[in-house]
């Protein structure tokens, strides 16, 4: 199972919007056939672990990391393919989280007269789809929150300090840097505000290098469409970035952004700010799991304060900015306070820095248990 794992956890960036699953097929003690999932090759990882074991399937234990799907979509059903295979038994990490179809997979291959095990390194596999999981059943994408703060719980220095030229300012290490190109990576989409854009004039790509199946949509809530064209997020747009207005934006400034090739939507402006839901709901219908929101302290508390946050993944910096500097999240608590609501914690360092991240909700609360 570690190895079916290792597989699906390979297949980030390749899978989405389907889960991430590995397969490792094995007889007499040695591994006949394995794979994983990539939504654009259509096969799942059961398909492809039985076309790479052929005739040796028969006999075999399948090492599954989520249940094998009992429905037809753009393919037949692995469960019936695992019974048509002659496997003995089939070790699942953890079921479906899709209520339309849970368990009804493992049903299926009981019926058959497989043994069928369920739960085998179950919190590795949850973790790895917490995104499917919650997007499935919420009907939204799951929603990270990524900070790099100082010390003291400040985002970056006042406006005073800063300079009149737009440049990134760093508070963490490179080590830390090269962690957040590998969240980028794992996201569907990375969403940003207007004032970050300004400020900064970043480009808000995954940088890693490694291979994805479509590009990071960077998502930017603009109201007055005031991004200016010159800006690098722009110049660079090949379909990968889409842009939320109110709906008394300048329809010149859309008329030129829009021949730029970048995607428009208007939504309702909601206490004061872009109607965060309703922009949530483009990305579910779009068929993105997760979003990664790096923004600044206006769009960090107003994910806060409408509890839109899922995950908050923050990265703390050795330096101190003081009382004056720029809040973490406008209307809402610190950092600090926020990690009091984790029901879930993990600590780490990259460089000189610590990272904290947790969950503040169960993505797999409302998928049903099976065993």
């Amino acid at each position: 199972m570690h190895r079916a794992l290792d597989l699906a956890e390979a297949s980030v960036g390749l899978a989405s919007p389907n889960p991430q699953v590995g397969c490792v097929l094995v007889r007499d003690g040695i591994v006949v056939g394995e794979g994983a999932h990539e939504y654009d090759r259509f096969d799942h990882a059961e398909i492809v672990a039985l076309k790479q074991a052929g005739t040796a399937s028969r006999g075999a234990t399948a090492y599954v990391t989520l249940e094998p799907c009992s429905h037809h979509g753009r393919t037949g059903p692995c469960a019936d393919a695992l019974i048509a295979a002659g496997l003995t038994r089939c070790v699942v990490a953890t079921g479906d989280p899709n209520p339309a179809v849970s368990g009804r997979g493992i049903e299926r291959m009981r019926a058959a007269g497989i043994d069928v095990e369920v739960g085998r390194l179950q919190a590795r596999a949850c973790n790895l789809n917490n995104a499917f999981a919650f997007s499935i059943t919420r009907h939204r994408p799951f929603v990270t929150l990524k900070a790099a703060i100082s010390v003291d719980g400040y985002l970056a220095p006042p406006p005073s300090q800063r300079g009149a030229e737009a440049a990134p300012f760093w508070l963490t290490g490179p080590e830390a840097r090269d962690e957040v190109q590998r969240l980028r990576h794992g996201s569907d989409a990375i969403l940003s505000g207007i004032g970050t854009v300004l400020a900064d004039d970043p480009l808000l790509t995954d940088r890693t290098g490694l291979a994805r199946r479509r590009p990071l949509m960077r998502v930017l809530l603009d109201s007055q469409l005031r991004v200016p064209l010159t800006a690098k997020l722009v110049q660079a747009a090949s379909q990968d970035l889409w842009i939320f207005c109110g709906p008394d934006a300048p329809l010149d400034r859309r008329i030129s952004l829009e021949r730029l090739g970048i995607k428009i939507s208007t939504v309702p402006v909601h206490r004061g700010g872009l109607d965060l839901p309703t922009i949530l709901s483009h990305l579910h219908q779009a068929r993105f799991l997760s979003v990664l929101v790096e923004a600044g302290s206006a769009i960090n508390g107003a994910f806060l304060r409408q509890n839109l946050v899922d995950q908050a993944i923050l990265f703390y910096a050795e330096t101190e900015l003081g009382p004056d500097a720029l809040r973490f999240a406008q209307g809402s608590d610190g950092p600090f306070a926020l990690e009091k609501r984790f029901i879930s914690m993990r600590k780490q360092t990259f460089g000189p820095d610590v990272c904290v991240s947790g969950l503040l909700r169960d993505p797999w609360a409302t998928a049903a248990t099976i065993s």
